[in-house]
């Protein structure tokens, strides 16, 4: 008999938990700062030169976090210039907490914010209707490719949206990760979905790379301690199961024989290593930098 499963995307309180849980137990949004202040000042540098207003986007932008600290970066390189900025973000929630972030972060006041409550499939409608030949000097696409229906057009239609000297950044999964062994190999048993829960930025290279479009990539580094995953019953454990799966309650509702194949498959040395007598799921992301 099939499995019964939800997509966790569609418990929002269990997915906000759940996620939560795995930025404290992941190194992920260090892995991401360490790029944005290490990597991303010397991207940034050739963007939108000489420019006195910059336009720059961040599409599935969450509460914004990640926004600022790259804007800090950007108005370090580009002090004199003005930042008009699109904010797409489908989430009402996540947007409250962007703007309660700008209201109290100071060294803003150089940036125009605007906030558009949308997928980014219907904000690329909404972009064509404004009929307008506006160029972006910058657009970062995080961590959100997996929430759309045709990666690949998505990909394009933003690409297409670059200045001549612009340039995109997509930041996803690893095709070398742990994350990208669990999902392919048990795919068609999690969850059948319009949506690609299950793309890695190998990928997105293959898509790339069959057009001949050119890309810059950097490997991040991240973490995941999973440990908690394999005491039946931890509530830690159980809710990074379902992080690690998109699946809302997966020991409830995985048969027995997905379940263990799934925690088998999570120790194996090529997902996961130990550390201190701790498991570490190898979660390392991926960023390429596109140009026009």
């Amino acid at each position: 008999m099939a499995v019964q499963i939800r997509r966790l995307g569609d418990d929002y309180s269990r997915y906000q938990k759940a996620f939560e849980l795995f930025l404290e137990c992941s190194s992920e949004h260090q892995s991401m700062r360490d790029f944005i202040h290490s990597t991303l000042p010397d991207i940034l540098t050739t963007v939108g030169a000489g420019k006195s207003t910059l336009n720059m986007m961040g599409v599935g932008s969450g509460s914004g976090e990640i926004d600022v600290e790259i804007l800090t970066q950007l108005h370090a390189k580009h002090p004199e210039a003005r930042v008009e900025y699109e904010v797409v973000e489908p989430s009402g929630n996540m947007l409250y907490k962007y703007k309660g972030l700008v209201s109290r972060t100071p060294g803003l006041d150089h940036i125009t914010f605007k906030f558009n409550n949308v997928t980014a499939t219907e904000f690329e409608s909404d972009w064509k209707q404004r009929n307008t030949d506006r160029k972006m000097d910058f657009i970062h696409m995080i961590q959100m490719l997996y929430y759309v229906k045709d990666p690949e057009a998505t990909v394009s239609f933003f690409r297409s949206l670059l200045h001549k000297d612009g340039k995109l950044l997509v930041i996803l999964v690893s095709g070398q990760s742990g994350w990208h062994k669990l999902l392919k190999t048990y795919q068609a048993q999690l969850y059948k979905s319009d949506v690609h829960l299950f793309l890695t930025m190998g990928d997105i290279r293959n898509f790339l790379d069959a057009k001949g479009i050119p890309y810059q990539s950097h490997t991040l580094p991240s973490q995941l301690d999973i440990t908690e995953c394999f005491t039946a019953g931890d509530e830690k454990g159980e809710l990074l199961l379902d992080f690690l799966t998109q699946v809302v309650e997966f020991s409830k509702s995985a048969s027995p024989e997905l379940k263990a194949g799934v925690l088998e498959l999570l120790k194996r040395p090529d997902c996961s290593c130990k550390v201190d007598g701790r498991i570490m799921f190898n979660s390392n992301i991926e960023a390429l930098v596109l140009t026009p």
